[in-house]
């Protein structure tokens, strides 16, 4: 496990580099207040400044360009039982043509294809049934490819919407699928950005979290410019890395698309000499995906770590993020490995809160990053 009180890199990056010991009150069970009264450190300088998210844009200059995920978190978190009455759930990663949806399954054996599966009662009971075609995406897959079977002419999108629940995190406990969960009003709003537009996530961009109408009209008052791109998010980003060799690690994929308006904010961005300033780490592994591609929409399993050329994003605004994490390898590729250390320990000596209700904290790019 890595100290974080070593401020020296190592020369070749392993997984136990990117691990450190995180006291568990960190963990933020809740939001804020109020989403603009979360803290955010300010890690541009070597010394780190505490201060508090409303402050953003008096730390932004006129001609930066602000560019968020604006994918919406879907309620694919879905309970049921298999015909021989044992519980499962799925949680819906990605939505295919027709009826038809791609899960991952928790079940403790396994239905065979061709078999179907009773979600939220059933659809005699006014849920809907779902019959295993496959797994997905080859035949010895990590997830299940099902056609959903409910009230004629229901999407899979209405079937979630109606019957499923919001998939948080596994470190937020809730009490999902009991009778009365007492968060569900709470989580239905708040873990949701205030400019969510695109369904199909299935875990919130977290950094964007923070934003509320009186930071964003501070942000457009100094003159600093909005764009946003789409990135679902899968359940993949809260998968630890297992490969103490990083090059062994087989990245998730998600879908994600740059708008030609977002191109063209970029340029005019360029053209003026002012900052791009990316809003959360899938803003960050969209943009340089199409930056390494030259693909606007597509599907992109890029792993960023310490070495990676960035070419793109000059800021970065981020939540503190899970040992031995990819995200945790990105940001320190990003800011730099001494000094995102560095900032994860003074997080934790002055008891910043953690991972996705957590705080946030703004980074500068490192030369040559």
């Amino acid at each position: 496990m890595t100290d974080l009180s070593l401020a020296a890199a190592p020369h070749a990056f392993t997984l136990s580099d990117f691990d450190f010991s995180l006291p568990p009150e960190l963990i933020a069970q809740h939001p804020a207040a109020e989403r603009s009264a979360s803290r955010l450190l300010d890690g541009r300088a070597q010394q780190p400044v505490d201060r508090i998210f409303r402050d953003l844009p008096g730390l932004l200059r006129e001609g930066d360009l602000l560019v968020f995920n604006d994918t919406r978190v879907v309620k694919a978190r879905v309970f049921g039982e298999k015909a021989s009455g044992g519980k499962l759930e799925l949680l819906i990663e990605r939505v295919l043509t027709g009826n038809e949806v791609v899960a991952h399954m928790k079940v403790s054996k396994k239905p065979l294809p061709g078999s179907t599966v009773h979600l939220a009662g059933g659809r005699q009971a006014g849920g809907f049934d779902a019959t295993l075609l496959s797994r997905w995406p080859t035949e010895d897959g990590p997830l299940f490819r099902f056609a959903l079977h409910g009230p004629a002419g229901e999407s899979p999108w209405e079937l979630m919407e109606r019957h499923g629940h919001l998939p948080l995190p596994p470190y937020i406990e809730r009490q999902q699928n009991a009778d009365h969960d007492p968060d569900e009003a709470e989580d239905s709003e708040r873990y949701q950005t205030v400019f969510a537009r695109a369904p199909g996530a299935v875990a919130a961009p977290t950094a964007a979290l923070h934003f509320d109408d009186g930071v964003l009209a501070g942000l457009a008052a100094r003159g600093i410019e909005r764009a946003s791109v789409t990135l679902h998010v899968g359940a993949g980003t809260f998968q630890p890395v297992k490969t103490e060799n990083l090059a062994e690690h087989q990245m998730h994929s998600e879908w994600y698309e740059v708008p030609l308006a977002t191109l063209a904010a970029l340029e005019r961005c360029r053209q003026r000499g002012g900052r791009v300033v990316a809003v959360g780490t899938t803003t960050v592994r969209t943009l340089e995906s199409w930056a390494r591609s030259g693909q606007t929409t597509g599907d992109t399993d890029i792993f960023i770590t310490p070495g990676f050329a960035f070419q793109v994003v000059d800021l970065l605004i981020t939540n503190f993020h899970l040992p031995k994490s990819t995200l945790m390898m990105l940001v320190s590729a990003f800011a730099g490995y001494a000094h995102a250390m560095g900032l994860y320990r003074h997080a934790i000596a002055q008891q910043y809160r953690f991972f996705s209700y957590g705080d946030a904290m703004l980074l500068e790019r490192t030369p040559g990053g």
